[in-house]
């Protein structure tokens, strides 16, 4: 782990809590410049991490490089005690049905309806009667709190924030245990941002989700995170509740969590 204060006296229970994704000595690069180097990090079952740093420092490539889909150089990454690099393409499948993936603006594709995009890792993964895949479908359009007459519409014809909750219907497909969330409240108004925030707690509590969620917005780290990691100079430069984030020494983290709009958050 990295030696910010926070992490050298983490508690007992921390301890104790499962760690799902654990991801030690990491290194990720492009060409002749490194992005991260050293990054140890530890996401806990049935949390909220909220994951913070700078513009490209690299948030979403982390997210990617668990995900397998940027190369790291080294390091480990274990998903529920899994080495992923030491898995047979069948095992490495059975850990990705664990997952699901909200990518930053949706990534839906423009082409297929909503319940179609849904269905997607279904018929993938899934063998079922098309009548069943049309209900687990509608089902999971339903959970994200969209209307049924969205179901038929193509990402054309969304709001911003419908795109938002139809992505996450399709990550929340086979039942993940983990979501990855990529600036999930990124482009949406401070309602749309604060009603999205309360869904992902709401569907947290009820299917016992842990939530990987890469976000700047302040609302969401204050209102919804359990904790909260910052990235910085290639590592994982401090960690911890919104408290320790406040009690932090780090120059970026106290300009984060200090500056004017970081104020009027915590004054709400």
């Amino acid at each position: 782990m990295d030696d910010t204060p926070q992490n050298s006296a983490r508690t007992a229970d921390e301890r104790e809590r499962e760690v799902v994704i654990r991801v030690r000595g990491l290194e990720v690069g492009f060409g002749e410049k490194t992005i991260m180097k050293g990054l140890d990090l530890d996401v806990y079952r049935g949390e909220i991490l909220g994951f913070v740093g700078a513009s490209g420092t690299g948030k979403s490539v982390l997210t990617r490089a668990i995900l397998g889909l940027v190369p790291k150089r080294a390091g480990t990454i274990e998903v529920f005690g899994e080495d992923l690099d030491g898995l047979n393409p069948a095992s490495r499948r059975a850990i990705e049905r664990r997952w699901g993936v909200l990518f930053q603006h949706g990534a839906l594709f423009s082409s297929l309806t909503v319940r179609q995009n849904v269905q997607v890792p279904m018929r993938e993964y899934l063998d079922m009667s098309d009548r069943l895949l049309e209900e687990l479908a509608m089902l999971k359009i339903e959970m994200v709190g969209l209307s049924p007459d969205a179901a038929d519409k193509y990402p054309s014809d969304l709001s911003g924030g419908m795109i938002k909750r139809a992505a996450l219907a399709r990550a929340l497909a086979l039942d993940p245990e983990i979501v990855f969330l990529d600036e999930p409240t990124s482009g949406l108004d401070p309602i749309g941002a604060g009603d999205f925030d309360d869904l992902i707690a709401t569907l947290q509590k009820t299917l016992g989700l842990t939530v990987f969620m890469v976000t700047h917005d302040l609302d969401s780290l204050h209102s919804v995170c359990d904790r909260i990691a910052a990235l910085g100079e290639g590592r994982i430069i401090a960690s911890g509740t919104i408290e320790d984030m406040l009690a932090s020494d780090h120059p970026w983290v106290r300009a984060y969590f200090h500056g004017k709009r970081a104020r009027a958050v915590m004054a709400e």
